[in-house]
């Protein structure tokens, strides 16, 4: 059997080339240009070879003991860092580790073409009226409809469908599985594995006969530089559009209705639910399992913790939590109160400190 590994780095790169790409410091006299980075590694599992980082006090007995070629560290720690590793002095180690991860792994950044084709393949079904710029990968069994539109450097990944009239930009990826309907996509944009964009919104409106359907008719549009993850859904909007900002990051299995408006560079975790018509602003970020009641204004940097329930507005940079979502502190006030009326201590594994009272 040959060895499973699915990423192998794409360059060997000095550790001079590392420093120049990140701008860390190294705190002793070395040969950069003559030490390569074989892989990347954890600091307990890396070896003479590796490149790890630190940037948190949990892994500070591994740091210890670690037996990497060089480490990303902060200032305050870079002495804790072993004589035989090279410390690499940076404000930002997770950062910079993740751009040395991009250079060695390209192929690990965006779902690949799973038939590891170019160009259109046989298996695939287009029509005849759809257009493809040069260099665009459809996989097998992928479907692309009437009119459609797409940009080149794009991958439409097996099976995934492209519905009538949709327009997809330069450089994206669409991923297996996944189906984009009523939707309008910039640029440089990553759809992952069965993701569903453009289908009908919730809306019903009750009465003594049953429910009446209430007809979607309007957009998806997603902006440049926008990644959603696995099995996420967006739908489309009812009689206004449903708009993603440009630089979001959506996670896995996320839930966005009808008419939401999401700003520039939010972050939305895995398993949040956001309700028709409610419009975050800029730089909002939402932890996991959040859920959002419908028509409501989320300021810019609103920061929501995992499980709250939002039922109000929210000013910009608000910090809340809980259900229902209130401030920050005081929803840690009344964890805390609630522990010791049941006798109990309060877990506090985040690292977060409640407030006193």
């Amino acid at each position: 059997m040959n060895d499973p590994t699915f990423f192998r780095p794409a360059i060997r790169p000095s550790l001079a080339e590392v420093v120049d790409w990140t701008g860390a410091a190294p705190t002793r006299a070395a040969d950069l240009g003559d030490l390569f980075v074989e892989n990347v590694a954890t600091l307990d599992e890396a070896g003479p070879h590796s490149l790890a980082f630190f940037d948190n006090v949990k892994y500070l007995d591994d740091l210890a003991v670690t037996q990497a070629m060089a480490c990303f560290v902060t200032p305050r720690y870079a002495a804790r860092v072993p004589p035989a590793t090279l410390a690499l002095v940076t404000p930002t180690p997770a950062r910079d580790f993740a751009r040395v991860l991009a250079q060695l792994y390209p192929d690990a950044l965006t779902p690949g073409a799973v038939f590891d084709s170019k160009g259109e393949s046989p298996g695939a079904d287009i029509h005849p009226e759809a257009r493809l710029e040069p260099d665009v990968i459809v996989d097998p069994g992928a479907v692309i409809g009437p009119h459609a539109e797409i940009g080149s450097g794009t991958m439409v990944g097996a099976n995934a469908v492209i519905g009538p009239n949709v327009r997809i930009g330069r450089g994206c990826a669409i991923g297996p599985g996944a189906s984009v309907a009523n939707a309008l996509i910039g640029n440089r944009v990553i759809i992952h594995t069965g993701v569903r964009i453009g289908q009908d919104g919730f809306g019903y409106i009750g009465g003594p006969g049953g429910h009446v359907k209430i007809p979607q008719i309007g957009r998806v549009i997603i902006q440049d530089d926008v990644e959603i993850g696995a099995n996420t859904t967006i739908d489309r909007g009812s009689t206004r559009d449903t708009v993603i900002g440009e630089g979001t990051k959506i996670d896995n299995l996320v839930q966005i209705g009808h008419n939401v408006h999401i700003g520039r560079h939010c972050l939305i975790v895995a398993q949040t639910g956001i309700s028709g018509a409610t419009e975050l602003g800029d730089f909002v970020g939402v932890g996991g399992q959040a859920g959002f009641a419908g028509h409501l204004e989320i300021g810019n940097g609103a920061q929501i913790a995992a499980q709250s329930g939002v039922i109000d507005d929210l000013p910009a940079k608000a910090r809340v939590g809980g259900t229902p979502a209130r401030a920050f502190r005081a929803w840690l006030r009344g964890e805390a109160w609630l522990a010791r009326a049941a006798g109990r201590p309060m877990h506090n594994k985040s690292g977060i400190k409640p407030a006193d009272g």
